[in-house]
């Protein structure tokens, strides 16, 4: 996109009080492209038996600040999305470990786990 046009765009959004950032063409851009493998590594420990849900989102929220631990988000969010969109990375980059299946959350999806829109996720609501 040519720099005046994404200049155009970024002053359109300050005028609106947004605070814009600029980010090369790539899958998730920014805020997605961390998020996404940020659940899935979670969900990975999750699956190993490395800890349990609650204490994982508990560590992310003490130790690292995060107002929401990742299984909070990925409720969220939605485990169908979470799903979909690692699906489509991992077929565009399939050599990409962090964007392989990850069985556990198959399960969940599978079973109709969605989140917090279908009751229950990672966590019951």
């Amino acid at each position: 996109m040519p720099a005046g046009t994404v200049n155009s765009f970024v002053q359109f959004g300050e005028t609106l009080g947004k605070h814009c950032v600029v980010c090369k063409d790539t899958p998730g851009f920014i805020v997605n492209r961390l998020l996404i493998p940020y659940i899935g590594e979670a969900t990975r420990m999750l699956e190993r038996g490395d800890a349990t849900a609650t204490d994982i989102d508990s560590a992310m929220k003490l130790g690292a600040g995060y107002p929401m631990g990742p299984f909070q988000i990925a409720d969220l969010v939605g485990l169908d999305i979470v799903k979909s969109v690692l699906d489509g990375w991992h077929k565009r980059f399939p050599e990409n470990k962090l964007f392989a299946p990850i069985p556990y959350l198959d399960k969940l999806v599978a079973t109709g786990k969605l989140g917090r829109k279908a009751a229950e996720g990672f966590y019951k609501y």
